[in-house]
C-alpha cells in the first residue's frame, strides 16, 4: 500500500514512510527531511502554506557555502547594493522557486525573522531580494532558515553590463510607460474628434491639448531615437534611427506648423506621432528580451564561476574573493565544493566533476601533482592547492571570453551588411522625398504622410539583424554542446568544406593504450602467458605510467604480493615477489646481459614497425616475454568518418607518424588518402596543395598542428590537445569524442540557412512594404507595426537554431 508525502507530495511506501504528528494528527513523509521542513512551517504559523501550494515542494538542503563565508565581508562585498535607509540589500538567486506558493512561504517566513526589514521573492527570474540590519540578524541565519525551507538559495552577482543593460531596460519602460499614457488620452481626443468635435468649439481646445501630450512623448519617450540620428549625422553616419527621427519630427512639426494657423485645410497629427513612438518602444523591447533569451550562454557559465574561497596564509584560512586570488597562493578546496581556480594538487587526495570543461561525466581521479581546472566539482577528499592561473586566465574564464567575443564579433557577411546600410538608409530617404514630391500637388496632408511612411516601413533593422542574430544563437547552442566558436566566419565557411584532414595522434585514436598480444617464452602456452600478465599487473599496479595501466586492466587473476617497488624514471620498474627480483620495461632495463632469445627479438621488433610498444619482463635469471600494447582508435572514429564520406566530403589522414602505423589505422577507418612522416611545414604544405581545388577543414590536437590548423579554409582543435593548436584553431572541441564535428557541420549549414532565410526575408518585406508606402497605402501608425514585427520574425527565425 502506498500514498503521497504530506509535504512534497511523491510517494510513500512501507520503506521509506516516516510518521510525524502535524497539529497533533499523524501524517507520513517519504523522508526526514520532509518531516522536518513540514513542522518548521507548522511551528512559525505558516500552515495555511498547504492551502496555497499548487505543486510539489523540495525537501531541506544543504547551502552551496559553508555557513560562516555567508558573514564573511569579502564574501559580501561584491553581491550587496547599497540601502537608502541603512542595513544591506542582497540579490539571491534560487532554482527552487516553482510555483506561486514558494513565493508565498519565502516572503512570510523570513519576512518574520527579526532584523528582516524587506523580502521579494520573483517566481519568474527565480531571485529573492532582502534587506536586512546586520546588528539584528546575521547573512547566514537567513540562508540557514531558508534551506530549512526546502529552498536552495545563493549570492547572485550582476557584471556591469547585465547592470548597464538592466538601467536601459527600466529607463525603457518608463518611456513606454509614458507614451502609453499620452497615446490613450490622445485616442480619446481622437475619437471626440472623429465623431463632430472636429466643428465644434473645442476644436482648438483638442488641438492644443494633443500638442501638450504630444511634445513631451516625442522629446522624452522618443528622445532616444532624436539622440542616435543626432550622432550618427555628426559623425557623418546614417543609421537605422535616422529615417524614423526624420518621420517623427516632420509630422510632428507639420502639426505645429498647422496648429499655428499658417494652414487653413491641414490637419494636425499628434496621435500619429505618439502612437508611432510607443509601437516603436514596443518593438525594441521586445527585441531586447528576445535578442537577450537567445543568447543567454555566456551568462549560465559565468554562474558557474565561485565567487569565494579559502585561501591558507600561514595557520589561518581566509575568506577570499576569487578577483583577489594571486598566483602560488594556496587554497582550500572542502568535499562537494566547485574549484575556483586553475592550479595543481599539494597534498589530499579526491576526484572531480569536469564534465563542464571536458564533456565527459567520468570522475577523475585527484592526486598531488595533479592539475585541477575552476568549474569543476570537488569530490569526497579535501585538497590544497597552488593556484597557476586566475579565474581570467583560467580555462572556464578562456571559455567564457570566447563565447562572449564570438558573439559579439562580426563575420564577413555581417561587415558587409553594414556596408550596406547607410546607403540603403540614403536610398530610403530619397524614396520618402520622392513620394513627398510626387503626391504634393494633389494633397500636401497625404504627402507628407506617405513621406513619412515609406521612412518608418523601410528602417533596415531586420537586415541588419538577419545575420548577427543568427550567429549569436549558433554560439549560444555550440557552447551548451562543448563547442567554442572562436571565429564566426567557420559559420559560412563550414558550409562549404568539401575536404577534411585529420591529425592522427590524440585525434583520430584516443592516448589510451591496449594489450594488443602477450608473447611468452612458450608462444603456445596460454597459463604461461596468464601467468605472465598476472606477474607484470602486479608490479605495475604501483607504477604511473600510462601504460602500466593497460596491462593492469589486461589481469583477471588475483595479484600477486609485491615488496620492494622501485622505478627507473624511463626504463621501467622492479619489485620483488617471491624472493625473486621482477623487471618490466624496455629490454634494455630488463635483459643487460643480453639473455633474450632471437625469434621473440625478432617478433618484437616487427610488431613495433607496425606502430606498438612493447613492454618487457625478466627474472634474475631469464627473459620472460612481452606484452605488445596500442593506442586504440577512438569509438566513434569510424562512423564519423562513414558519415563524412556519405556527405560527399573526401577524407585525408595527415600525421607524422610512420607510414606502416598511419597506413593501419587508414584502413581501419577506410580513409583512401594518407600522408605519413609529415613535419609541420609539410602539414601546412599539404593544405595548400588541397586549396586549389578544394575548400579545406584541419583537425588536429597537437603543436606540430598548428601551421595546417592556421593555412586550412577553417579549422577545429581538440580541446584535450595542447595550447598552440587551440589558439590557432577557429572552432575548439571540448569533448574527446568526434560526433561534435559533424554537430558543427550540421549547425553551420543550419545557420546559412537561416541567414539566408532571414535576409530573403528583409529583402521581400522591403520589396513588398516600400511601393505600398509610396502609393499612399500604409498609414504611418501602420508602419510602426509592421516594422518592429519584422525584426521579431527575423530574430524568432534564429531562435529556432536552439530546437535540435
Amino acid at each position: 500500500m502506498s500514498n503521497s508525502c504530506f509535504h512534497c507530495g511523491l510517494e510513500v511506501t512501507s520503506r521509506n514512510r516516516i510518521q510525524s504528528n502535524i497539529d497533533k494528527i499523524p501524517q507520513d513523509f517519504c523522508c526526514v527531511g520532509c518531516a522536518s521542513v513540514c513542522q518548521t512551517i507548522h511551528q512559525s504559523g505558516l500552515g495555511a502554506f498547504y492551502e496555497q501550494q499548487t505543486s510539489s515542494v523540495l525537501p531541506a538542503v544543504v547551502l552551496e557555502y559553508p555557513l560562516e563565508f555567508y558573514d564573511a565581508q569579502a564574501f559580501q562585498q561584491p553581491f550587496l547594493e547599497s540601502a537608502p535607509s541603512g542595513g544591506k540589500i542582497i540579490t539571491l538567486i534560487s532554482d527552487t522557486i516553482h510555483c506561486a506558493a514558494c513565493v508565498w512561504l519565502i516572503e512570510r517566513a523570513i519576512g518574520s525573522l527579526e532584523g528582516v526589514n524587506w523580502v521579494r521573492a520573483n517566481l519568474t527570474n527565480k531571485r529573492i531580494r532582502l534587506s536586512w540590519n546586520e546588528s539584528e540578524i546575521q547573512l547566514s541565519k537567513i540562508m540557514q532558515r531558508l534551506a530549512g525551507l526546502g529552498y536552495s538559495a545563493m549570492p547572485y552577482e550582476q557584471n556591469i553590463a547585465e547592470k548597464i543593460a538592466n538601467k536601459a531596460n527600466k529607463a525603457m519602460l518608463y518611456k513606454m510607460g509614458f507614451a502609453a499614457f499620452t497615446m490613450m488620452n490622445l485616442l480619446w481626443i481622437s475619437i471626440a474628434m472623429y465623431t463632430g468635435a472636429s466643428d465644434g468649439k473645442y476644436y482648438q481646445y483638442f488641438q492644443w491639448l494633443g500638442f501638450a501630450l504630444a511634445t513631451p512623448t516625442l522629446f522624452y519617450s522618443g528622445f532616444g531615437f532624436l539622440k542616435s540620428a543626432y550622432s550618427g549625422l555628426r559623425n557623418g553616419l546614417i543609421n537605422m534611427d535616422v529615417p524614423i527621427s526624420i518621420g517623427a519630427l516632420t509630422t510632428y512639426f507639420y502639426s505645429v506648423y498647422v496648429l499655428l494657423g499658417y494652414s487653413v485645410k491641414g490637419e494636425v497629427y499628434f496621435d500619429t506621432v505618439v502612437n508611432f513612438i510607443f509601437v516603436i518602444l514596443i518593438g525594441r523591447y521586445l527585441e531586447g528580451s528576445a535578442k537577450k533569451a537567445s543568447i543567454s550562454a555566456s551568462s549560465s557559465l559565468q554562474q558557474l564561476q565561485p565567487k569565494v574561497a579559502l585561501v591558507i596564509k600561514g595557520k589561518d584560512e581566509i575568506i577570499t574573493p576569487v578577483g583577489a586570488i594571486n598566483i602560488n597562493d594556496q587554497v582550500l578546496i572542502r568535499p562537494g565544493e566547485r574549484i575556483p581556480v586553475d592550479g595543481y594538487v599539494l597534498s589530499g587526495e579526491s576526484d572531480a566533476d569536469e564534465s563542464l570543461l571536458s564533456g565527459e561525466s567520468r570522475l577523475v581521479i585527484k592526486t598531488p601533482g595533479d592539475e585541477v581546472f575552476a568549474g569543476s566539482v570537488n569530490g569526497q577528499g579535501a585538497l590544497d592547492i597552488s593556484v597557476t592561473k586566475t579565474l581570467k586566465q583560467s580555462v572556464l574564464g578562456k571559455i567564457v571570453s570566447l563565447v562572449e567575443n564570438t558573439q559579439h564579433s562580426k563575420n564577413s557577411v555581417v561587415c558587409s551588411i553594414d556596408r550596406i546600410i547607410p546607403y540603403f538608409v540614403g536610398v530610403t530617404i530619397f524614396l520618402a522625398l520622392a513620394t513627398f514630391v510626387y503626391w504634393y500637388p494633389q494633397d500636401f496632408d497625404l504627402a507628407l504622410l506617405s513621406a513619412t511612411s515609406v521612412l518608418i516601413i523601410t528602417c533596415p533593422c531586420a537586415f541588419g539583424l538577419a545575420t548577427p542574430m543568427s550567429i549569436a544563437v549558433a554560439s549560444s547552442v555550440a557552447i551548451k554542446e562543448k563547442m567554442l566558436i572562436k571565429n564566426s566566419d567557420t559559420l559560412e565557411v563550414l558550409n562549404k568544406v568539401d575536404w577534411v584532414v585529420f591529425d592522427k595522434t590524440g585525434t583520430l585514436t584516443s592516448g589510451e593504450f591496449r594489450v594488443e598480444k602477450i608473447v611468452s617464452t612458450s608462444s603456445q602456452d596460454q597459463h604461461e602467458k596468464i601467468a605472465l600478465i598476472q606477474l607484470m599487473a602486479s608490479i605495475e599496479k604501483y607504477s604511473e605510467h600510462p601504460l602500466a595501466q593497460a596491462i593492469v586492466n589486461e589481469n583477471h587473476d588475483e595479484l600477486l604480493s609485491v615488496t620492494g617497488f622501485k622505478a627507473t624514471p624511463g626504463q621501467g620498474v622492479s619489485a620483488t615477489i617471491d624472493q625473486k627480483i621482477i623487471k618490466v620495461g624496455r629490454l634494455s632495463f630488463i635483459d643487460i646481459d643480453h639473455r633474450v632469445d632471437a625469434d621473440m627479438l625478432k617478433e618484437s621488433q616487427q610488431i613495433e614497425l607496425e606502430g606498438s610498444s612493447c613492454i618487457w619482463c625478466s627474472s634474475q635469471d631469464k627473459v620472460l616475454g612481452f606484452v605488445a600494447l596500442s593506442d586504440q582508435i577512438k569509438k566513434d572514429a569510424k562512423a564519423t568518418i562513414a558519415q563524412l564520406l556519405n556527405l560527399g566530403k573526401k577524407v585525408s589522414i595527415l600525421s607524422g607518424d610512420s607510414q606502416v602505423v598511419t597506413q593501419k589505422v587508414a584502413n581501419y577507418l577506410g580513409i583512401e588518402h594518407v600522408v605519413a612522416q609529415a613535419l609541420p611545414e609539410d602539414k601546412a604544405n599539404y593544405i595548400k596543395q588541397l586549396q586549389r581545388h578544394h575548400c579545406v577543414l584541419m583537425i588536429g590536437d597537437g603543436v606540430n598542428d598548428a601551421p595546417a590548423l592556421v593555412q586550412a579554409d577553417t579549422s577545429m582543435a581538440i580541446g584535450s590537445g595542447s595550447d598552440v593548436s587551440v589558439n590557432h584553431a577557429d572552432v575548439v572541441l571540448l569533448k574527446s569524442t568526434l560526433s561534435p564535428i559533424l554537430a558543427m557541420i550540421n549547425l553551420s549549414k543550419r545557420t546559412s540557412q537561416t541567414i539566408k532565410q532571414n535576409i530573403t526575408f528583409a529583402l521581400l518585406y522591403n520589396t513588398l512594404m516600400v511601393p505600398l508606402a509610396m502609393m499612399a497605402k500604409v498609414t504611418p501608425l501602420f508602419a510602426a507595426i509592421v516594422m518592429p514585427i519584422s525584426s521579431l520574425i527575423v530574430i524568432g527565425n534564429a531562435a529556432r537554431l536552439r530546437n535540435k
